[in-house]
């Protein structure tokens, strides 16, 4: 049979169409369609594709139910084996003893598999270590719970608590390794795909590519790369130059970028990150052999290379909530607890100068959207029209004014400034939603103003009373080192990291290190 010309339609290979045998005619180039009806996907499993939200809660929900079922099934095993053992078999007595056990259990193992990650998308859910990790957290916190609680001394031994774990960790991996060989099948036979962007100049995009159009779960459909240098054909399609990269991300709807380069230059690298964090494109890195090696990475079930994902440095899901319950608990107590010290302050500046007791200073919050910050006055009320004539006088570094003896301040303002009295009025800001306890802090619209772009990475999170600048040198260190620890507190964030800085806060205030 002759072969016929090919030719390509909307990335999709068209196919030829021969003559009949025989006929002695010449094969007729017959073009596909738009679509190629050889993979026609069923309308049912492209309809659930589309719906992006159903299918994150369906995820969630069921993921949950399975490891709460293999949770429970863990605790009932564990009673009926000790009934077994003590010839006392009760399949119901121990159900109903299981059926107690299990609730504070399964609250506890949600909000820790939650925060570890675990009801990810597909591409993104850790592996057996991160699961194995996060049941013995659940036992380690069930049983405090219970003996501080004085339900353990209905336990004659701990035996409950070491049997459930073993038996959770047969039960759990199980379940979830049939749901993600299920759910595989189910996106295959849909062609789910993952429409990726390879950036790189070296010959591992070739083989990075190659891997992951292999992976079995989620194959990645590599819609081409870009290359820093010029490079000879490699199959792939080139979709120009690193300068080309947010119309190519805009026409070819890719939805992940992975660097595919050990050597890839880092001032690209953070412009890349940033292009693709303002589209809602997610960046991975694929990491060379020594990189795997140095950093132990884990293997994610279903890539055939362990990818790296730099997520914008944002507090969402399970971390802003317990940011968040932080921000108003220990708001509100601060509160409660400087309620005194809050009155006489205001009293002594209502008493010292003319003016208001608060003021209201707009700067710019989260995503750059002004706010009333709030605080005590400490200057007199023509402050802001003095501020032309005292720029020459700047002392600090970068964007920021200060000035060690500003002649606007009060008397009264200038021992609150010393001390940061004046800024707990911005408690009632962590209390609204606008500031958290401990974060970047929020600058007047004047410094905010004279930032550069990679700055303003700090303002993606709700700025804080306090945070790393106040428990690490102040006033005395260099700006763009003051925006590095801000960026750092992000990339380490944790409960018990707010805090630290909380509680080093106040020897930082009463030392008055580098305040001025």
């Amino acid at each position: 049979m002759a072969n016929g010309a090919t030719q390509e339609l909307e990335g999709e290979p068209a196919v030829s169409a021969a003559a009949p045998a025989g006929t002695g005619t010449p094969a007729e180039t017959v073009p596909l369609p738009l679509r190629d009806v050889r993979r026609k996907r069923p309308p049912a499993l492209s309809f659930v594709l589309q719906l992006e939200v159903a299918r994150r809660v369906g995820r969630v929900l069921t993921l949950a139910a399975l490891d709460l079922a293999g949770v429970f099934l863990a605790i009932f095993t564990a009673l009926c084996f000790k009934a077994l053992v003590r010839d006392a078999w009760d399949p119901s007595a121990s159900f109903h003893e299981a059926k107690r056990t299990f609730a504070f259990a399964a609250l506890v193992t949600v909000l820790l598999f939650a925060r570890s990650g675990l009801y990810d998308d597909r591409a993104q859910r850790p592996g057996m270590t991160r699961i194995v990790a996060s049941l013995f957290q659940v036992t380690l916190v069930a049983l405090i719970f219970a003996l501080v609680d004085g339900s353990g001394e209905r336990y004659t031994t701990y035996y409950i608590f070491y049997a459930s774990l073993f038996f959770a960790l047969v039960y759990v991996p199980l379940f979830r390794f049939a749901y993600e060989e299920a759910t595989g099948a189910v996106l295959r036979a849909a062609g789910y795909r993952r429409r990726a962007l390879l950036v790189g100049s070296g010959k591992q995009i070739d083989q990075v590519a190659h891997a992951l159009g292999d992976a079995a779960h989620a194959p990645v459909e590599m819609v081409g790369y870009i290359s820093l240098t010029p490079r000879p054909d490699n199959g792939l399609r080139s979709l120009g130059e690193i300068d080309d990269l947010p119309e190519v991300l805009d026409r070819h709807r890719v939805r992940e970028v992975i660097i595919a380069d050990p050597d890839f230059p880092q001032d690209r690298a953070v412009e890349l990150v940033d292009e693709c964090h303002r589209r809602g494109v997610r960046v991975r890195i694929a990491p060379s052999t020594m990189e795997i090696l140095i950093h132990r990475a884990e293997f994610v079930p279903g890539m055939a290379v362990p990818l790296f994902e730099l997520k914008p440095p944002v507090f969402e899901g399970v971390d802003f909530a317990l940011k968040r319950s932080f921000d108003l608990v220990g708001a509100l107590l601060l509160l409660v607890v400087l309620s005194p010290l809050l009155a006489l302050i205001a009293l002594a500046v209502r008493l010292g100068s003319r003016g208001p007791v608060l003021f209201r200073s707009a700067r710019p919050g989260m995503g750059g959207v002004p706010f009333g910050c709030l605080k005590f006055r400490t200057m007199h009320t023509d402050a802001e029209e003095l501020q032309a004539e005292l720029e020459d006088h700047n002392e600090a570094d970068g964007p920021l004014f200060k000035i060690r003896e500003d002649p606007r301040l009060t008397a009264v303002g200038r021992i609150l400034r010393r001390f940061s009295l004046d800024e707990l009025p911005q408690l009632w800001n962590v209390l609204r939603g606008q500031m958290s306890l401990v974060g970047p802090r929020p600058l007047p619209q004047r410094d905010y103003d004279r930032l550069q772009d990679w700055h303003r990475k700090r303002y993606l999170v709700l700025p804080g009373m306090t945070g790393l600048w106040q428990v690490s040198g102040r006033s005395e260190l260099d700006f763009d080192d003051l925006v590095r620890l801000d960026f750092l507190y992000l990339e380490r964030w944790s409960v018990f990291l707010d805090l630290v800085i909380l509680i080093k806060t106040v020897p930082a205030v009463i030392l008055r290190r580098g305040a001025y």
